[in-house]
């Protein structure tokens, strides 16, 4: 039983104990919205997913989107929070599970600080965990059967996720926050490790049939999806970043106006990038950049000031524009760019976190300053962050190609589909059925206009006169620098 009492600086609670607890009720309030922003980026990936691809293939990733999430939202309540944020394993790697089933969470002050419940702070988090397999799940597109990725999804979470998230997150007991990492809303337990497991997916499963085989145009079926999608994610983001203050203070201010000024100029700065080789104004191109800088501000956003946040979009914008050529140096499909928008984004987050981080930025919440980065001549940060780094590109590789395996020669569970299902798409083949009706005459001529003209692979945005950067035969791989390619980036948030 507890017995709460309103008062007006807050509520407090006292339990069957005795004890009390003193909570703001702002600051409640502002969690719980946070926490539904978050939710509305797990169908804005989806959306972004889905335009990018052809339309034979949209649906299964909106239902990646809805079907993952859910998955992983009751692993969070069967053991993952447990693991990720409970205080009684006694060791810096992963926690125990004396919260399994959510036992014992309820009103008392949550893992990640005082400000609010525990049960708060664990629906919030679960938010966090279940949109990370979700992004790393677009390497599944066109070729993938969808049993083998819910299983996946499943122990990729409980192996991946929640040792990264209790490392970085859990106050007072994991390794990196002990060691003094800085990581404000999740650089490398969301996006660096859901990167690189898109880039052990795409090696995993090889090329789509016909990839990098003909010059036939690689366009995004849907634009309006890929501004939809963009627009769920930004929106979410201020949730996804403001909210991790877990308060309603001016750090949470400062995280959002950095995350937003990221997003601009990160979209401008692709998009800058595009017309140089095409002269044409990119949506998608905008877009792309915009997902870039909110990736890169993310592990930054509680720590740097205004000023930072344009290079943070300048920087994000660039280097995940140009990290789209390493799939074609290393023969990779990876058909959304996931590992160059997230694992590339990531790392870019977290090195110049470790330049830019403000000690003046953090107190904002009245909390004790901490070191700094390297504006405040705190040199060692840099050390931290690519620990941090190293540590999340490792463990996920590592783990990913594991579970890959293990799960791949389970009776049943082989993750490849059939040509012939790959030929008619994800929608029909594993879903059963299509994103849309009619569009060219009904669902049998449907069928056989995707089979006769989409052959090749889905999911990039290239256009057929920059196709050929893709083909090995590029003079892209033969050995000289390679340039940005134009609206390449099909990923999220």
């Amino acid at each position: 039983m507890v017995n709460v009492t309103a008062t007006p600086e807050g509520n407090i609670a006292t339990t069957v104990d005795g004890e009390q607890y003193i909570y703001n009720l702002g600051d409640i309030a502002w969690v719980i919205v946070a926490t539904a922003l978050v939710w509305i980026m797990i169908p804005g990936l989806g959306f972004f997913y889905a335009g990018l691809l052809r339309k034979k293939s949209a649906l299964s990733m909106l239902w990646m989107s809805m079907i993952l999430s859910s998955i992983v939202l009751f692993e969070w309540f069967f053991w993952g929070f447990s693991l990720a944020f409970s205080s009684s394993s006694g060791n810096a790697f992963i926690g125990d599970l004396a919260h399994f089933g959510m036992m014992g969470v309820d009103i008392q002050p949550s893992a990640g600080g005082s400000y609010i419940p525990n049960l708060l702070y664990a629906i919030y988090q679960g938010m966090f965990a279940a949109i990370t397999p979700v992004i790393a799940a677009g390497a599944f597109a066109d070729r993938a059967r969808l049993l083998p990725v819910m299983i996946w999804t499943f122990c990729w979470s409980t192996i991946v996720y929640n040792p990264i998230a209790y490392g970085t997150w859990n106050v007072g007991y994991g390794w990196m926050n002990n060691l003094g990492g800085l990581d404000f809303a999740g650089g490398t337990p969301v996006h660096i490790s859901s990167g690189t497991a898109a880039l052990a997916i795409s090696i995993f499963l090889g090329r789509r049939k016909g990839y990098g085989t003909e010059a036939l145009a690689y366009r995004p079926h849907n634009v309006s999806y890929v501004v939809l999608g963009t627009v769920f994610l930004w929106f979410g983001w201020n949730g996804f970043n403001g909210g991790s203050e877990i308060g309603a203070n001016l750090r949470a201010v400062m995280a959002m106006y950095v995350t937003n000024m990221s997003a601009a100029v990160g979209g401008l700065t692709w998009m800058m990038w595009d017309y140089r080789l095409e002269r044409k104004w990119s949506a998608v191109g905008f877009c792309s950049g915009a997902v870039a800088g909110l990736v890169a501000i993310t592990p930054a956003s509680g720590y740097v000031a205004l000023p930072a946040s344009v290079a943070f979009g300048v920087v994000a914008g660039t280097a995940c524009n140009w990290a789209t050529a390493l799939k074609g140096f290393m023969g990779v499909d990876d058909a959304l760019d996931i590992f160059a928008a997230h694992a590339v984004g990531g790392l870019v987050g977290n090195i110049m976190t470790a330049l830019f981080a403000d000690n003046r930025v953090a107190s904002f919440d009245g909390s004790d300053p901490i070191g700094g980065g390297w504006i405040n001549h705190h040199w060692i940060q840099l050390g931290y962050q690519l620990a941090d780094s190293c540590f999340g590109f490792g463990w996920s590789m590592a783990i990913s190609f594991v579970l890959l395996f293990v799960i791949d020669r389970i009776p049943g569970c082989h993750f490849r589909t059939s040509d012939e299902r790959e030929l008619i798409g994800a929608d029909l083949g594993e879903v059963g059925e299509p994103c849309y009706h009619g569009l060219s005459g009904g669902d049998e001529v449907d069928a056989m206009f995707e089979s006769a003209s989409n052959d090749v692979g889905a999911g990039s945005t290239h256009s057929p006169e920059k196709h050929e950067a893709m083909v090995d035969e590029s003079p892209r791989h033969g050995g000289t620098a390679p340039e940005p390619l134009a609206s390449s980036h099909a990923s999220s948030a």
